[in-house]
């Protein structure tokens, strides 16, 4: 485990990195039950294969796995310790099966099941398995989500896009958002927001939900979505409203909530990807128009005088500054 803050702990564990003859032990006696709380018995004769990303903040706890086959169980000895919380779990591949609360559910690729920390459950993953669980406190989806207790073990949660954006805005729960206490706040509660919505959140909570965590969500897919095509000389504002289903003033509405807008973003993105560019030696040998281009500017003046007013310096500049930094 490692800390950034008082109240934020990281860690990332990965059998790769032990002999093979010492990760069973090693899973099964120290990180299933001291850091998950879950007994993680291998299943099959084949080399175990055991990797976790779990990052913890007060009221939220998120983990990303991949792992080969397994029995993980939630037993009566460990529920001794208290924890409530709530599990929402979903792998990305099918062939599993979850027990609890005497029944048996066989989620397909993407579904999700919601787990009880207080009750014994047991999971049986396939070889090749990954996802994710999100932890949350029990009373503060009870406000949210009606009938919450008869769904645990015992309903699929579909695939669904609030789903698959919890997923991807997980993914701000890094240092840099860490570091911001008010920030590190706003992802805790969109994060329960996008649970409740994907657990059946009720009208009035799902209203709020949407308007709050979903809109958050979604803009941090779509700048994602921006930044993975930046190169791309066709990138449009109705080409990225269609990828993610919503409209193209919907989207220029998600920026206004931050005081920019759809082709500023692009802009200044582009620009920060130049500038990176231009002070990478291992980018030294290509030329400031080509550096451009690769950046998604395709006309060369309007490149030039906008890095000027970003940077207050020509590309030239930048690039000598660099080199010179660095004793070229």
């Amino acid at each position: 485990m490692s800390g950034t803050a008082n109240d934020f702990a990281s860690m990332h564990f990965s059998s790769d990195a032990l002999p093979e003859h010492e990760r069973a032990a090693m899973v099964r006696d120290f990180v299933g039950p001291v850091v998950a709380r879950l007994e993680i018995e291998p299943l099959g004769d084949g080399p175990l294969h055991f990797e976790m990303a779990a990052r913890a903040v007060p009221e939220l706890a998120v983990s990303t796995l991949t792992f080969s086959a397994l029995r993980i169980q939630r037993t009566r000895a460990l529920i001794a310790d208290g924890n409530d919380n709530c599990q929402l779990s979903w792998l990305h591949s099918p062939g599993n099966t979850v027990v609890s609360r005497g029944n048996e559910l066989a989620p397909r690729a993407g579904e999700g099941t919601l787990l009880s920390m207080s009750d014994p459950f047991a999971c049986t993953t396939v070889s090749g398995a990954r996802g994710m669980t999100v932890s949350v406190p029990r009373k503060l989806l009870i406000a949210m989500v009606p009938g919450l207790e008869d769904s645990f073990g015992s309903t699929l949660i579909p695939a669904s896009e609030a789903l698959r954006l919890l997923a991807s805005y997980a993914g701000l729960l890094d240092q840099q958002t860490v570091e911001n206490p008010e920030l590190r706040r706003l992802v805790v509660t969109h994060a329960h927001d996008l649970v409740a919505l994907a657990l059946g959140a009720s009208r009035d909570a799902g209203a709020i939900a949407r308007g709050r965590g979903l809109r958050a969500a979604r803009l941090h897919a779509i700048k994602e979505d921006i930044r993975a095509a930046l190169g791309q000389h066709g990138l449009s504002l109705t080409a990225i409203a269609a990828r993610h289903g919503v409209t193209p003033r919907y989207v220029q509405a998600l920026f206004e909530t931050e005081g920019t807008t759809f082709s500023h973003f692009i802009l200044n993105e582009r620009l920060a990807r130049v500038h990176r560019m231009l002070c990478d030696p291992l980018q030294m040998t290509q030329g400031i128009s080509a550096v451009a281009f690769a950046a998604g500017f395709g006309d060369l003046s309007h490149f030039n005088r906008a890095f000027r007013r970003r940077y207050g310096a020509t590309p030239s500049d930048v690039r000598t500054a660099a080199m010179r930094e660095r004793g070229d």
